[in-house]
């Protein structure tokens, strides 16, 4: 099993690349007849699929990397509503015969689909973005989100005038407690008495949390009512009401996975976006790629981490650097995460 050092050549500044560019190679449909030989890296998305300025898109721009370097097709593929975990397994398959490798489930709802699938073809390489799967052919690409978030709530502390910010997560499972809970301990630890409040959209996914930006700004307004004044959402493409109401209120909203300050979907918004908690499923996404490219397939658990860049946070709105004495917090903070004086918790 290789471990994290063998992923910190390849994973670091994917999360950085631009998201706009329009979809590329096959689809689940394409003929089963071609060389595998021409065919690399294929995506399916998660809940919300591509353009939802976060989780996913980041996933392509791990993908247009790959296909941009190393001159293969690619495919990328849509979820469909309401579907069964008998879909997921039929369109892992359908790429996996068509010849692409490595084929990628972007999310964890993929893991049941991916257990089976991948026992059935043990020459592809499979990938799983957000959860662990057993096989001998598969890498798990897991992320330090708490890491990311806790620097977040290191933030959110020192950009608060009224001592109230708020987390807006979008399904109450266990993957965004680990985003609550970084960042509510990023928060307590900085400034002692900040109040924050929380809020799950969604129990199951199924109902809408994670794409339904409607639900997000409801739930941020009414933290606004409650004196909020910096906003972070884990909520994929929910997560985009959130930053809408907290623009239209004149307070800070912070984002998750990309950095948002820099999505062109999310520009009239960009003034109030102080910064992104980065998860570089863009960098995973292409560390596996190349790995197989090179054929040295990764497998087992790899762990993105802050340590090698995996996660993150983004300084790239200019008023980042005007709170009164952000930059510096967040820069111990690293230096604490790093060398374990800070233990981040994940519940």
């Amino acid at each position: 099993m290789r471990r994290i050092s063998k992923l910190t050549r390849v994973a670091v500044g994917v999360a950085s690349l631009g998201l706009v560019a329009t979809a590329c190679g096959g689809t689940s449909g394409d003929s089963g007849d071609s060389d595998s030989s021409d065919r690399g890296v294929a995506i399916a998305y998660d809940v919300g699929g591509k353009g939802d300025q976060s989780f996913n898109d980041a996933a392509y721009a791990g993908l247009t990397k790959a296909k941009d370097e190393f001159g293969y097709k690619t495919a990328d593929i849509e979820p469909t509503e309401g579907e069964t975990d008998a879909d997921k397994e039929q369109r892992l398959a359908s790429l996996a015969k068509q010849g692409y490798n490595p084929v990628i489930g972007v999310g964890f709802a993929y893991g049941p689909a991916m257990k089976a699938v991948a026992a059935k073809y043990p020459d592809t390489t499979f990938g799983i973005v957000d959860s662990v799967v057993e096989g001998k052919n598969v890498a798990s690409l897991v992320f330090a989100e708490e890491q990311a978030s806790y620097l977040a709530g290191v933030a959110a502390a020192k950009a608060t005038k009224t001592d109230v910010v708020g987390f807006v997560g979008g399904v109450d499972i266990p993957l965004i407690h680990k985003f609550e809970a970084g960042y509510k301990q990023g928060v307590e630890e900085t400034k002692p008495g900040v109040q924050v409040l929380s809020q799950y959209l969604t129990q199951t996914a199924e109902e809408g949390g994670f794409s339904s930006p409607d639900k997000g700004k409801a739930a941020a307004e009414g933290q606004i009512e409650k004196k909020a004044d910096v906003l972070y959402a884990a909520a994929g493409l929910s997560g985009q009401g959130v930053i809408e109401a907290a623009a239209k209120a004149k307070v800070w909203a912070i984002g998750v996975d990309s950095d948002q300050y820099k999505q062109a979907a999310l520009a009239p918004y960009k003034n109030y976006i102080l910064t992104s908690a980065l998860k570089d499923v863009g960098g995973a996404v292409y560390a596996l790629s190349k790995s197989v490219q090179d054929d040295k397939p990764l497998t087992g658990t790899q762990t993105f981490d802050l340590k090698v860049n995996g996660v993150g946070l983004s300084e790239a709105n200019p008023e980042f650097a005007k709170v009164a004495g952000l930059k510096e917090a967040v820069d111990k903070a690293k230096q604490g995460i790093n060398d374990g004086s800070i233990k981040v918790k994940t519940e």
